[in-house]
């Protein structure tokens, strides 16, 4: 009779933890760092929203006509981005994977480019290219386009986040086993019929968690509805108006709370499914080298369509890049240095400085704090480890407008507290503001690590998934305590994972622009804050300049922590060789 290892019980896992006193910090920092960076944010905005006045709002907002289309936009905007988003990552991903065809390296810097880049410079370019006096639009088919709205957004946030489908299929596709196609060829079947009764079902929780992501990417995203939206409202657009245009949190508590709804609904329904879903080939592992298509109608006619998008993509960056060093973007192409100068001896020195300083504390911290939270809940057993895993991935599934709106809402003044002997004491100081700790800039560097921990603590997760714990376990019996077995060798194991994650981390802290716009201050400038002001006053040299500083110091960063990161380590190595 086979021997089942009885499951410790809730105390016998928390005296296990609390062995190690630095398990135990991380333990107990894991969960004070998402009750107040994240949770506490959330219970402020709901709490405001539920207040006497914000009753009346959610009534009259819910009841207005004028709302409930703004609602309705939302959703279909999202519905709509996350379809084209998703099928455009799956013919990126297929023909990557199914298809023997040129270029292919070249796709694939076409699709990650987006990443970083920041979230509205492709709809700053498409007004150039494709707008009513655009230089495609007009400028070649004589065409006054109105490219703002549905149309506009669509084309803008599909090309900006796509990429999350592709990156997602690419690797499920590679991980299918070969010997399934196989195995269906045997049995009669043609690729047609193969592809649709048998790839295609098993890409399907890949295909919905796509979908899932994008829909909840698009409509909280606030850069390119507020540069492509024209008359078609959104409800991230409201918000910043509520709080910038009319000082009103209140009324953006409420709109939050209703964007939030589909939010985490969606969320957790993407959740469950993946938890849910298993696909699972046969022999456990890819056996082979996939097996490409080689009808020339379809090899080929999706070549075209992939290289058409990657030729668009080209283009609206290369427009990025022109519109930095000519005078006026689509009218007068002369050369100049003037937008630069503009920004390098403007205050966009000042932007660049603060951004890049802040984005570079916050991307370690958010790699570390991603692992350690992935080391816990994939090697450790205790109650409450699911809860964790889920209150740190809210820092990517609630919209940043409304993580924005709760930092504004809970650290706008200090946090006090009344105690028997001390008196009252300032528990939390406060952090956004003008008068905030560090000029509001300590919120903003929080706010970059909660935005960016999901991504380490995804990626490591996966990466230790796929470590034999033994190895762990092998340490631990030699003496190591917990904390050192981490440092010394998971932590070199799991290096992709963990340079993967400093990666996004300080990509997404450059680049994001709706969980933080409402934290900036005179004392603390953001350089999307500043990309947008251009934008917004039609200055798109100036925009252009900013966008293109910004994806140099992030390609320069990338660079740097590939030199530092991504050399394989002497630990890792030996290791791998048997510990010789």
């Amino acid at each position: 009779m086979q021997n089942v290892r009885a499951r410790p019980s809730v105390g016998a896992q928390f005296r296990r933890i609390l062995q190690d006193p630095i398990l135990a910090v991380a333990l107990v920092g894991s969960v004070i760092f998402v009750g107040l960076t994240i949770i506490l944010p959330l219970l402020a905005m709901i709490g405001e929203s539920v207040s006497t006045e914000g009753a009346v709002k959610f009534r009259d907002y819910l009841g207005s006509p004028v709302y409930q289309t703004i609602i309705s936009n939302t959703l279909v905007m999202g519905v709509v981005v996350g379809a084209v988003g998703t099928l455009v990552g799956f013919l990126f991903a297929f023909v990557q994977v199914k298809l023997d065809v040129p270029f292919k390296r070249f796709m694939h810097v076409m699709a990650l480019l987006p990443v970083i880049s920041p979230p509205f410079a492709v709809a700053t370019a498409t007004i150039v290219l494709f707008g009513r006096s655009g230089m495609i639009s007009r400028g070649i088919f004589g065409v006054r386009y109105d490219i703002y709205g549905l149309d506009g957004l669509t084309l803008a946030l599909a090309l900006s986040l796509f990429t999350v489908a592709y990156l997602n299929l690419k690797g499920m596709m590679e991980a299918l086993d070969p010997a399934l196609d196989e195995a269906s060829a045997n049995l009669g079947a043609g690729k047609l019929r193969t592809f649709f009764r048998v790839t295609l079902p098993m890409l399907i929780p890949g295909i919905a968690s796509s979908f899932l992501l994008i829909f909840v990417e698009s409509i909280a995203d606030l850069g390119n509805p507020l540069v492509l939206g024209g008359n078609y409202e959104v409800l991230a657009t409201r918000i910043y108006v509520s709080v910038i245009g009319l000082y009103d949190t209140t009324a953006a508590a409420v709109l939050s709370v209703i964007l939030l709804v589909p939010s985490l609904t969606v969320f957790m329904v993407q959740r469950y499914w993946v938890s849910r879903a298993s696909v699972v080939s046969v022999t456990g592992k890819p056996a082979g080298r996939p097996d490409t298509i080689k009808f020339a109608p379809v090899r080929w006619g999706l070549f075209g369509v992939v290289m058409f998008l990657c030729l668009l993509i080209l283009l609206i960056y290369g427009t990025i890049f022109h519109g930095a060093f000519v005078n006026v973007p689509g009218v007068r192409n002369d050369f100049t240095l003037s937008h630069f100068d503009f920004v390098l001896n403007g205050i966009g020195a000042e932007a660049i400085q603060d951004t890049t300083l802040l984005s570079i504390v916050a991307t370690p911290l958010a790699g570390l704090i991603g692992m350690v939270v992935a080391f816990l809940v994939v090697r450790k057993e205790f109650l409450g480890r699911q809860a964790l895993d889920f209150g740190v991935m809210l820092g990517i599934a609630v919209p940043g407008t409304i993580i924005g709106i709760g930092y504004v809402l809970s650290f706008n003044g200090p946090i006090t507290a009344t105690l028997p002997i001390l008196g009252e004491i300032t528990l939390i100081p406060k952090l956004t503001g003008g008068q905030g700790l560090l000029g509001g800039a300590l919120a903003i560097i929080i706010v970059y690590v909660i935005r960016s921990t999901p991504a380490a603590l995804r990626t490591g997760a996966a990466a230790l998934s796929q470590i034999d714990p033994a190895i762990e376990e092998a340490s631990i019996s030699l003496g190591a305590d917990n904390a050192r077995t981490f440092r010394r060798i998971t932590l070199p194991l799991i290096r992709p994972a963990f340079l993967a994650g400093l990666i996004f981390a300080f990509a997404r802290s450059m680049t994001t622009i709706s969980a933080v716009v409402f934290l900036t201050t005179p004392q603390t400038k953001i350089m999307t804050q500043g990309i947008l002001n251009e934008v917004e006053n039609g200055r798109y040299g100036n925009a252009f300049a900013y966008c293109v500083i910004l994806i140099g110091i992030v390609m320069v960063a990338i660079g740097i922590m590939y030199a530092l990161v991504g050399s394989r380590t002497g630990a890792e190595r030996r290791i791998e060789g048997g510990g010789q």
